[in-house]
């Protein structure tokens, strides 16, 4: 008796067959200082949560914080997380008993015919009323960890649903902060090419005087007016460009693209982050990229599905009983005589053709590799992508420098070329070449201003952080017409 309670509280133990999972190894380089630091642009400091605080722009704080709410993908994620936890709870379920109970009410008649001769003479049939209430139960024992490795399954698909939305929230966050930089700067190039427009256009009305006195050329003319209308081309291009960022802005915070956001709309200046931006070390990015947690809880999940699919290669047994209360009169039902039950355990095994059941564990076993692969494949892409992201900064950096040295010499020299075109000792082409170059400066500042600033946006989208604190995602109401 005592051996056969051993056996039994064995076999309602159970055990978990298939691989126990165990996170895998990251190379020890990936968790080293970046080999890209940007120069002295950068500092080792921990990575800011909210990052697009860094920018110091009220308007670009609002604008995320108003995607990270209402965005549409942000919402979907979300809702995939709930599915996920769902799921997760309903496989919890499976360590339960499930249950049914049942009631049910029965008028049947037997005719003499279908009786044959059970009736007495001149009976033609009987009728008769049937009440039944019953209860049925089931409960599968866990002996080789079915479902224990589906529960571990679907809560690594919990967790990696998780991941997912944090990492939509990362894109969107970089997205709208990008969109919001790139508005600003084809504002401000736009800007920059109808001031050149109008230092064209007095140039050319000075050229066109000159030849009307006497002192030009009909190709001085054409060249003046060639710089003044290259530059009025350009500003509709700007423009258009700017709008198209505005429309973008407008459907990542969830409006429909009719609703610009009027302080977006007044933006003039890109956004630009004058500190060091702080970057952390390797490990620290691998613990906070959404998208490196994601691959690592899928692969968590489907190593526990090679499990899943393993335990049906084993014998399956579930314990089953019912009990019920049957009696033709309604009133009788409390009586003993009512009472029915059964009880008893139910084998089920494909034995001995196992070989559908082989088959899955093969495809489990290929998708947790895929899986591996994945992972190997987030890591990598995540230390690529800030390394990238660095040495593009870095590069901006000293574009920007450059450039800006070169606007001020640009400047300088056409203001000089002016006194010394004005005092007659420089000819109209040399006044021309040196506004020339000058406005080709400063558009060339103006457009290294706005690539700066989407560099430092893919600086932080690189190292994964703005999901720690984001607010619930819901759905924006649309705003009734007037």
């Amino acid at each position: 008796m005592k051996r056969l309670s051993l056996l039994t509280a064995a076999l309602l133990a159970g055990c978990s067959v298939g691989p126990t999972y165990e996170r895998p190894q990251t190379p020890p380089a990936a968790a080293a200082a970046f080999v890209d630091p940007g120069m002295t642009k950068v500092s080792p400091g921990a990575v800011e949560g909210e990052w697009w605080r860094l920018f110091n722009d009220p308007t670009l704080d609002r604008l995320v914080v108003e995607a990270l709410t209402y965005n549409t993908d942000i919402r979907q994620a979300s809702a995939n997380l709930k599915r996920a936890r769902a799921i997760l709870s309903e496989s919890r379920g499976a360590r339960l008993p499930s249950t049914n109970i049942g009631a049910g009410y029965t008028r049947s008649r037997v005719g003499a015919e279908s009786a044959q001769g059970a009736l007495p003479p001149g009976v033609d049939g009987v009728e008769g009323d049937f009440f039944q209430v019953g209860l049925d139960a089931s409960y599968e024992v866990d002996l080789f960890g079915r479902v224990s490795r589906s529960i571990e399954a679907a809560r690594g698909d919990v967790d990696a649903a998780q991941a997912a939305l944090d990492g939509a929230r990362v894109a969107i966050a970089a997205e709208t902060a990008r969109t919001y930089a790139a508005a600003c700067g084809f504002a401000a190039q736009a800007a920059v090419a109808r001031e050149t427009v109008q230092l064209q256009t007095r140039t050319l009305d000075l050229t066109q005087r000159l030849l009307d006195a006497g002192r030009g050329t009909i190709r001085d003319v054409d060249q003046a007016r060639v710089l003044a209308e290259s530059a009025r081309a350009q500003v509709p291009a700007f423009e258009a460009e700017r709008r198209a960022a505005l429309y973008a802005l407008a459907t990542l915070t969830g409006r429909p693209p009719a609703e610009l956001d009027a302080q977006a709309d007044q933006c003039a200046t890109p956004p630009g982050v004058s500190a060091l931006i702080p970057v952390g070390d390797g490990q620290a990015l691998l613990a906070r990229r959404p998208d490196v947690r994601q691959a690592e809880r899928q692969l968590a999940a489907d190593t526990a599905r090679v499990g899943v699919a393993t335990a049906a290669l084993y014998p399956s047994i579930t314990l089953g009983g019912s009990v019920s209360l049957g009696a033709q009169n309604i009133g009788d039902l409390g009586k003993s005589s009512s009472f029915n039950f059964s009880l008893g355990p139910l084998l089920s095994w494909s034995f001995p053709n196992l070989t559908a059941a082989r088959a899955r564990v093969r495809q489990a076993e290929a998708g947790a590799e895929g899986s591996l692969a994945a992972f190997d494949g987030a890591v990598l892409t995540a230390l690529r992508e800030v390394e990238q992201a660095l040495a593009r900064y870095s590069g901006e950096i000293e574009r920007n420098v450059a450039l800006r040295r070169a606007d001020a010499s640009a400047t300088n020299a056409a203001r000089i070329a002016i006194l010394r075109f004005e005092a007659g000792r420089d000819s109209l082409l040399q006044r021309i070449d040196a506004e020339r170059e000058r406005a080709g400066a400063r558009a060339a500042l103006a457009q290294s201003n706005a690539a700066l600033a989407e560099a430092q946006v893919a600086l932080f989208k690189a190292l994964g952080g703005g999901w720690e604190a984001a607010p619930e995602p819901v759905r924006r109401e649309p705003v009734p017409a007037n």
